[in-house]
């Protein structure tokens, strides 16, 4: 394969899955499948438990956004239309300042905007990974990045602050603790990090992180008060009933190992097992990886993810940040050339996540797998020859 050149297998898939993409949302769009149906009622969708608790923060009652019943009825009345189940509130106090923003403006206009602009900083974290312009075709044609925003999540936002950290951190180490901190509004994707950046020495991404997440903390607390924390710990338990443990969601919605044992009938105790057992292999291969030599946009890609193959709460709009994972692939593979099998696996990657928007079977887990044999591969982890030496700090 040519150096410094984007596989062609890769582009053209890109550009057809862009298309669909496209053609999806034009469709759901004439249908009056988004945001609002064809008699005007809000179609029920995961924004508008950020809506809706962004009007109980303006309204000097954020506590209220945990309360699963008070919060529904909030939504229903939004919608004009009841729903099956909740779409409850789970996000940490500091998160309340976005949805306070976003519930200044209409509904309508604020799902839009949302989308939208926090679109903007994943487009550009995934254009200065991979180096030159088609890293934007990639960016937009990753097919969860549609999934998000038909149903206005975050994940957009959630692989902009991954791969903002991960690509600041050889660079600028203390805005990498910037990205890292405020990625503290999704904790569950934050668990690796500290580990590798003690495995890797890198303190000041480390202390910038832990004081931005503990400054977030703080001015949530000073805005909305103790009984907003107290409200997010007691609703903890009641949210992993529901979604770990009753698979409200239902399970084929989720894409970590854990869900998929339980999709297949799997009792607990085992899928616990095995995401344990995953999530332990993961931590130790990675503290391997970053303390040798390799190439910084293999310990990346590989860092990427491990945030999602350790976590058992993996939805599939949070798979945009698979595309951080793939933009690093293509960084190497620019600067180093790409090996024959390469380019074949990244375009079958984004195929198999384009099924889930047509079978919606939870095929995440199969393309997560898919990229970690690339990226061991990539990283050499054949344990006897891989040696353990003063982390590298290169771009590349």
């Amino acid at each position: 394969m040519e150096r410094g050149a984007v596989p062609r297998p890769l582009l053209t898939t890109c550009r057809v899955l862009l298309c669909v993409a496209i053609a999806y949302l034009m469709v759901d769009i004439l249908a009056h499948d988004w945001i609002y149906n064809r008699d005007g009622l809000g179609i029920p969708t995961d924004f508008v438990n950020v809506w809706t608790a962004g009007q109980f923060a303006l309204d000097g009652r954020p506590s209220l956004a945990w309360d699963w019943d008070i919060q529904k009825q909030a939504e229903v009345a939004l919608l004009q239309q009841d729903f099956k189940g909740y779409l409850a509130w789970h996000y940490p106090p500091p998160f309340l300042f976005v949805a306070a923003l976003l519930a200044q403006f209409p509904y309508a206009v604020a799902f839009i905007g949302w989308a939208l602009v926090s679109m903007v900083p994943y487009l550009a974290v995934v254009r200065a990974i991979v180096g030159r312009n088609s890293g934007f075709l990639l960016a937009l044609a990753f097919p969860p990045v549609v999934i998000n925003t038909l149903v206005g999540q975050n994940g957009c936002l959630t692989a902009a602050l991954i791969g903002g950290t991960l690509y600041l951190l050889p660079l600028r180490p203390v805005l990498a603790g910037v990205c890292l901190g405020l990625l503290s509004y999704k904790p569950q994707y934050g668990i690796l990090f500290p580990i590798v950046l003690v495995a890797a020495a890198q303190w000041r991404t480390f202390f910038t992180a832990a004081i931005v997440a503990a400054g977030l903390a703080f001015v949530s607390w000073l805005q909305f008060g103790s009984a907003s924390w107290q409200a997010f710990f007691h609703g903890l338990p009641r949210f992993s009933q529901a979604f770990l443990h009753n698979g409200d969601a239902p399970w084929w919605k989720l894409q970590s190992l854990y869900a998929f044992a339980r999709y297949v009938g799997g009792p607990e105790t085992l899928a616990w097992t095995l995401q344990a057992m995953l999530a332990g292999a993961v931590a130790v291969a990675l503290v391997v990886i970053w303390r040798s030599q390799r190439p910084y946009a293999i310990k990346a890609a590989a860092l990427a993810l491990g945030t999602l193959l350790t976590t058992p709460y993996l939805f599939m709009y949070d798979m945009v940040v698979l595309a951080i994972v793939v933009a690093f692939i293509v960084r190497h593979g620019l600067a180093g050339g790409f090996e024959p099998h390469e380019p074949t696996v990244l375009a079958g990657t984004m195929m198999l996540a384009s099924t889930f928007l047509l079978v919606g079977e939870p095929v995440g887990l199969a393309a997560n797998l898919l990229l970690a044999g690339l990226v061991l591969r990539r990283a050499g982890l054949w344990w006897p020859t891989l040696a353990v030496r003063k982390p590298s700090h290169g771009c590349i």
